[in-house]
């Protein structure tokens, strides 16, 4: 093959060729376009926050992950991966949601990306509240049949309703176990932490089938040993990756809405996402991240660093 065959993948732009502070503001600095054609991956951002129930501020976060997002480089020093030497990636913008109306939000973020699946690109969401990720959801079912689903956060977000409401950051995996978008068999919700509502709280996913793994149950160790299970558990069917920020400890990532003590290590997140390496993951988020709290920006870099880890591990991509 001359170097005439050799396919041109997009690139970020690089460090040496404009200062980090310049550049355009979209995923990594990487080119934009307005759909998904032609692309393996697309970054689309959901700024929404219309869902939450404590701290508003996630309708900021994709714009700040952006931002921060200009300190991450194209190969993956750890891993070896090479994504962009791999895959056609792109930042395809925003989702055009109704901001004042949160149930015609969720259809038209399930509209949008079942155009995107459409073109056989595996979205990468910047959040935005966790509502979002039930219409995502919803999309991927159409195409690939119930998901799996790897589930890092604080909270279970299998509320039956919040204020009388159906449709909040903290219902979507209960309306998406009702709808029979889930394999729930193959659910794993991990850094799950905290004071509830009921002692029963985390026992509804359990009756479910789905496996809990609590924060205290990995403290103080590597999740490595858990992600073989984790593997295992999948199979090669479809996994979908649901990552909330606050999965993390607050003294790691404090800036969003609903923080929780005794988090997850951001080692331990790394750890979680690169374990699923060999899956066949069909996309995933990052949600959560509130601006407004992180005054430092190092909440938004931390869900920069773990979206391009999602990257890292996507089928097809080249380890060097």
């Amino acid at each position: 093959m001359s170097e005439h065959d050799t396919p041109r993948f997009n690139q970020p732009l690089g460090g040496n060729d404009m200062p980090r502070f310049g550049g355009p503001a979209s995923m990594m600095r990487l080119p934009t376009q307005e759909s998904a054609q032609g692309l393996d991956a697309a970054f689309v951002g959901i700024p929404m926050d219309i869902g939450t129930s404590n701290r508003p501020g996630t309708r900021l976060g994709p714009r700040q992950i952006r931002d921060e997002s200009r300190m991450l480089r194209p190969y993956n020093m750890a891993t070896r991966a090479a994504p962009f030497d791999s895959l056609q990636v792109a930042d395809i913008g925003d989702v055009p949601i109704n901001t004042f109306d949160l149930k015609k939000s969720i259809g038209i973020i399930e509209n949008f990306y079942h155009e995107l699946l459409s073109h056989d690109a595996v979205p990468l969401t910047l959040g935005g509240d966790h509502t979002l990720t039930w219409p995502i959801l919803r999309a991927m079912a159409r195409k690939h049949g119930p998901v799996g689903l790897i589930h890092i956060d604080a909270h279970a977000d299998v509320n039956e309703h919040m204020f009388g409401e159906e449709v909040a950051h903290g219902c979507p995996f209960r309306r998406a176990q009702e709808e029979g978008l889930l394999d729930s068999q193959r659910v794993v919700q991990i850094g799950l932490r905290g004071t509830g509502y009921a002692a029963d709280d985390f026992d509804w996913c359990r009756e479910q089938g789905f496996r809990v793994v609590t924060a205290e149950q990995c403290w103080h160790k590597s999740l490595e040993p858990l992600m073989a299970e984790v593997r295992e558990q999948m199979g090669d069917g479809p996994v979908y990756v649901s990552f909330d920020i606050d999965g993390l400890d607050p003294s790691v990532a404090p800036g969003t809405g609903t923080v929780e003590a005794a988090g997850l290590t951001m080692p331990q997140g790394l750890e979680i996402v690169r374990g699923i390496q060999g899956l066949n993951m069909v996309g995933g988020d990052l949600v959560e991240v509130a601006p407004p709290y992180d005054t430092s920006g190092n909440t938004a870099l931390m869900g920069a660093t773990l979206l391009y880890e999602m990257l890292c591990v996507l089928p097809g991509v080249k380890r060097r």
